[in-house]
């Protein structure tokens, strides 16, 4: 604990006193004092709230102190308050502090201080994010100020990680060692993230904004195809007769997953190392000034640029860069583009025969890849859900600075790199490692499963996201044992990732296999769903997204994913990727391959599909809202969103065929009748026309708010209204997304039917 050495008796404040920045130690003075204000109602609920959240403070779900492993939390000791009921329950219960890690960067001492943090305020767990953050989970937001402290004192900031703010700046982590790149993208990263940070024109945004660094186009490291801002390392001749070449990227904006993803435009073909600060700049201005602020479901940049189309958006930002004022930082950086090196610290030497431990074999083929410096490779730690404890980390610090002196990189896919390691180290790394339980192997491979916090902590999750994962894994690793399907060498590189609701946190739409939780009502309870995701593309930095092809309960999970690897290994053709053979056999056949997944019996046949992994209690969504109906008629709605569901596929399979026009006329189809099916509940003879069909669901649903989700409010009826609006569409891109929001539609209304169910079930009790 390498910050205790003063006077324990004395405040944290004072024993770092001279170790924090001065700037930083203001904006934690003022912090502080703002908590205090709130306590004493000096300050606004809904300000103090973004103020909390551009200091990396969320509130988190909440269910008697414990994890999805059931290890007991220090939130214990804080009592616990109804955290349905708005921003005041950060003082009821523990919330959640993310860490900014910039491109994931991390030295040895800051990393025995996030131990210590984890320690002392949390459950002893550190979380790695898909955003190369770190999470705690469980402070309480009166020990935030020092934690704060404590972390500015080693060069960490939480300021703007949350929020509607420009978040954590994302970057390959294998910049500046990977054998493709043409330069490392780090020093620019580093740049961008200090020159955004706190800047006056990234603090008027109606939402988050991302930005992602990648050192080539075809592998998946940075992706930067799915964040707000994107950048592609490229050089180019400078064009006059030498053989000189100049830096810069290939700039995309307006990507992002979400709901309902959006693919990144190109912006700039090539942007030139000294226009990278400015050019981001006028982004965000045109974002600041353009983008959506009241309609929170409508606020990112991918919306406005969907509306406004590329070219204009464009050109507004060439506007922007025009009365730019010029700013010495856009150019200052380029003197210093060694800020971010990172020098071996031992010899390079081949890895010489001889015996090893075992699973060393294992691990030295999943886990390392060699670097463009000779005698040198890179080392992945696989973290099983992203997690390690506070023991681990100090252990993983001690192991730094031992083989390349205290340097690693957190990846986007919530695992550790330790870089700059001598082959010949490699053994008694891999010993130090296992030893301390950080020698799992299989990174980036099939049981390198990822996911989101799901219902473990995040108030958003339908469905356990964690647990799903965890089993998953397991299940993985004992086919890999013992031969079985999901040990086949054509599915030991697809990604598995999981999202517990639609907003794709775990990045669903880009995996090979992706799912996000979703529920059922059946025998009168409601059973955890996961929608089957395929079609993604991880490759080309998320080069393709995928779509649901069909609900399964979550306990059926597992088996669903063996059956498509099984027939992806019976029936691929030679030197066939997963995408192409899912385009090839198409979408029906899977969902056929799931179709008696699908079947429920009653709570009385299989008590078990009636919870979710990781929790015995019978599955519940909780209050997610009441509203008022006349009655209803359980069949007709259950027949009619049914048919809403195969009208949908219906419009994937169109897609896939490549009829743009007809797969978004099935997507619109397929949200009146989901519409139709709800209006049936209220005993009413409604006819087929879409006028009427379309003012009824205003009037009855939307109106009264009965259709509103619980945290996305508005967004999914209003799918159907813009739809309406606008029934024609001219591109495969624009049918895509209205697939996906049919899709998103149907899952509303699905959940506003258990909602009628329930008050129903009420109003007869």
């Amino acid at each position: 604990m390498s910050q205790l050495t003063v006077d324990s008796a004395a405040t944290w404040k004072e024993r770092l006193e001279g170790r924090v920045p001065p700037h930083l130690t203001e904006e934690i003075d003022i912090f502080e004092t703002q908590i205090a204000q709130k306590r004493q109602g000096k300050i606004d609920d809904k300000v103090f709230a973004e103020t909390r959240l551009r200091r990396g403070v969320y509130g988190q779900r909440y269910d008697n102190g414990q994890r999805h492993d059931g290890t007991a939390s220090r939130a214990l000791e804080y009592p616990c308050g109804d955290l349905t009921k708005g921003p005041n329950t950060v003082w009821d219960a523990p919330g959640m502090l993310r860490i900014k890690i910039p491109f994931g960067a991390m030295d040895a001492e800051q990393m025995e201080a996030l131990a210590d943090l984890a320690e002392e305020y949390s459950d002893g767990i550190a979380h790695v994010t898909t955003r190369q953050d770190i999470q705690l989970h469980f402070i309480h937001i009166d020990d935030t100020p020092d934690i704060m402290r404590r972390l500015a004192a080693v060069g960490i900031t939480t300021r703007e990680a949350c929020g509607n703010s420009v978040r954590n700046v994302t970057a390959c982590p294998l910049a500046g060692v990977c054998r493709d790149e043409p330069f490392d993208v780090s020093p620019y990263a580093h740049a961008l993230t200090y020159f955004l940070l706190g800047h006056k024109d990234a603090q008027d945004f109606g939402r988050k904004f991302k930005i992602a660094f990648s050192g080539c186009e075809q592998h998946a490291c940075g992706l930067a195809n799915m964040h707000d801002l994107g950048a592609v390392a490229q050089v180019r001749s400078t064009g006059n007769g030498t053989r000189r070449t100049e830096r810069g990227f290939r700039v995309y904006v307006g990507g992002g997953l979400g709901a309902v993803p959006h693919q990144a435009k190109v912006l700039r073909e090539f942007v030139r190392e000294d226009e990278l600060l400015p050019l981001a700049q006028a982004v965000c201005r045109v974002f600041g000034r353009l983008g959506e602020k009241r309609n929170r479901a409508r606020a990112r940049v991918k919306f406005l640029v969907a509306k406004l189309g590329i070219e204009e958006f464009t050109r507004l930002v060439d506007e922007e860069l025009a009365i730019l004022p010029s700013d010495d930082r856009w150019t200052a950086y380029l003197d210093d583009l060694s800020i971010t090196d990172e020098a071996p610290t031992r010899p390079p030497a081949t890895l010489e025969s001889g015996p090893r431990a075992e699973g060393f074999a294992e691990w030295l083929g999943s886990n390392v890849q060699r670097q463009r410096q000779s005698g040198y490779v890179a080392a992945a730690i696989n973290l099983p859900l992203g997690d390690l404890t506070s023991a681990q980390l100090r252990a993983l610090a001690d192991t730094a600075r031992r083989f390349n002196g205290g340097l690693v990189r957190n990846t986007v896919e919530q695992n550790i790199l330790l870089r700059h390691i001598s082959e010949a180290d490699l053994p008694a790394l891999y010993e130090e490692l296992h030893a301390h339980g950080l020698g799992e192997p299989g990174a980036s491979s099939l049981v390198d499963v990822t996911a989101c916090p799901g219902t473990d902590t995040c108030k958003l999750g339908i469905s356990s996201s964690r647990g799903l994962a965890g089993e998953l894994r397991k299940r993985i690793a004992t086919s890999i044992r013992t031969t079985g399907v999901l040990a086949d060498e054509a599915v030991k590189d697809l990604r598995i990732k999981v999202s517990g609701c639609f907003n794709s946190c775990g990045q669903h739409h880009v995996a090979d296999i992706g799912f996000y939780g979703v529920s059922r009502k059946s025998d009168g309870r409601t059973i955890p769903h996961f929608q089957v995701i395929l079609g993604g593309q991880w490759t080309e930095n998320a080069g393709s997204y995928g779509l649901a092809v069909v609900a399964v309960p979550a306990k059926r999970i597992p088996e669903a994913v063996e059956r498509i690897a099984g027939l992806f290994v019976a029936e691929r053709e030679k030197g066939e990727s997963f995408q192409s053979f899912i385009a090839r056999v198409g979408k029906a056949r899977v969902r056929q391959l799931l179709d008696d997944l699908t079947k429920l019996p009653t709570y009385l046949e299989d008590r078990t599909l009636y919870s979710d992994w990781s929790d015995p209690r019978e599955y519940t969504i909780g209050d997610l809202g009441v509203g008022e109906c006349a009655g209803e008629v359980v069949t007709a709605v259950e027949f009619g969103l049914s048919a809403a569901e195969r009208e949908v596929f219906q419009g994937l399979l169109e897609l896939d065929r490549g009829a743009t026009e007809a797969a978004a006329a099935k997507a619109y189809e397929a949200m009146l009748q989901a519409a139709r099916a709800l209006i049936t509940t209220e005993n009413i003879d409604i006819g087929t026309a879409p006028e009427e069909i379309v003012g009824e669901f205003r009037i009855r649903f939307y109106d009264t708010e009965l259709f509103f989700d619980p945290y996305a409010g508005a967004k999914f009826a209003n799918y159907l209204f813009r739809v309406h609006g606008d029934a024609e569409t001219n591109s495969s891109e624009e049918a895509h997304r209205r697939i996906e929001e049919a899709q998103l539609f149907i899952e509303a209304a699905h959940a506003c039917n258990q909602r009628i169910s329930e008050i129903q079930a009420a109003r007869v009790a």
